[in-house]
């Protein structure tokens, strides 16, 4: 439990030690906080990822800093930001101001440079934006949203949209995810109870090897798809 407190100096072991329970405490951390990528970081996630990056990463570089206090102060960082979550849920106001509704960046093929201003971004930013999603032409966007995880939907005029199955009367079926029932030569067996089927089922309708097959999946429709190792 020494590793945990202030020394003047740390062997290599300790030094490992203080890194293998800093890391574990940040995924018990980051499991707590939920599931989401850098990219969807929102505002309070952002400022709490910033706050803990200091407090879990000196005690890792100065061996004079206590791991405790910083343990106990990310942990209460975390329930304050556990608690702004909840609030957030039911205060409309406390929401609205973490979360500000979307600003219009775009609207019928012309740029509001007030809320671009507003935004904080270029047009430069919102162009780059437009072509990562294949769309060369302003003129074609209806409208275009600056939402608050910092990234930009947009939506074509109805003459520009892409049109549907449904829109040229052709019969469709309806999605079913495929789901993986072997991987890398090995049956998931819980996989094909979900679909309401088992490894003798997926025995006849197999003839090669099952240690042969590198990846296989199976929808509702009772379809089988096999990729096998080369």
């Amino acid at each position: 439990m020494s590793i945990f407190l202030k020394h003047s100096h740390l062997t290599l072991l300790q030094w490992l030690e203080r890194g293998v329970i800093i890391y574990i405490f940040l995924v018990l951390v980051a499991k707590f906080m939920g599931q989401r990528s850098v990219s969807q970081l929102r505002f309070l996630d952002f400022v709490i990822a910033l706050l803990l990056g200091g407090l879990l990463g000196n005690p890792l570089a100065d061996p004079s800093l206590d791991v405790w206090d910083g343990m106990i102060t990310s942990s209460v960082l975390v329930i304050l930001h556990a608690g702004s979550a909840f609030l957030s849920l039911k205060w409309e106001r406390w929401r609205k101001f973490l979360e500000p509704p979307p600003l219009i960046l775009i609207r019928n093929g012309h740029f509001l440079f007030s809320n671009l201003k507003k935004a904080r971004i270029s047009v430069d930013y919102v162009l780059s934006s437009l072509r990562l999603q294949q769309i060369e032409n302003i003129q074609k966007v209806a409208v275009a949203l600056w939402e608050p995880g910092g990234t930009i939907s947009v939506f074509l005029k109805s003459e520009y949209e892409p049109p549907t199955r449904e829109d040229m009367n052709v019969k469709s079926e309806a999605f079913s995810l495929p789901i993986v029932v072997i991987k890398e030569g090995k049956v998931r067996k819980e996989a094909l109870l979900s679909l309401g089927k088992d490894e003798a089922w997926l025995q006849q309708h197999i003839k090669e090897p099952i240690h042969m097959i590198l990846f296989a999946t199976l929808d509702e429709q009772h379809r089988l798809q096999l990729i096998f190792k080369e």
